[in-house]
């Protein structure tokens, strides 16, 4: 078995932030984003050019829709791309995504960090 053959690379505004030629991630769920993007191309669930073109109009809806010195976030149009060709294709539901989203963010800091390890809290 070979490998997948990985995706072309993003040209112009669709292209990835990159630091001497290296991907940049701001926060852990960019990368995260990527990834799964990545493995879901990989999968067969879209084509790369799918996704491209997705991402290029994510880009550009945002470009429309924000002044030009608000700050902008690559990876939430990354995210939004690839959101909407998982609605598109009926594997996720958007209004279930949101609610998630929501759940989520309302939970309290460290709600998932259990004690059954030991290790320094810096305490």
């Amino acid at each position: 078995m070979t490998a997948p053959a990985a995706p072309p690379a993003l040209q112009g505004a669709s292209a990835p932030p990159r630091s001497n030629g290296e991907l940049v991630f701001a926060e852990p769920w960019e990368g995260r984003a990527f990834g799964l993007a990545l493995a879901l191309h990989e999968a067969g669930t879209f084509t790369w050019k799918e996704f491209s073109t997705e991402l290029a109009g994510s880009i550009a809806r945002w470009e429309r829709a924000h002044p030009a010195d608000e700050e902008y976030s690559y990876y939430r149009c990354w995210l939004e791309a690839l959101e909407s060709l998982l609605e598109d294709r009926g594997i996720v539901d958007r209004a279930v995504t949101l609610d998630r989203a929501v759940h989520l963010r309302e939970r309290p800091a460290g709600h998932d960090h259990r004690h059954d390890h030991h290790h320094d809290h810096g305490g």
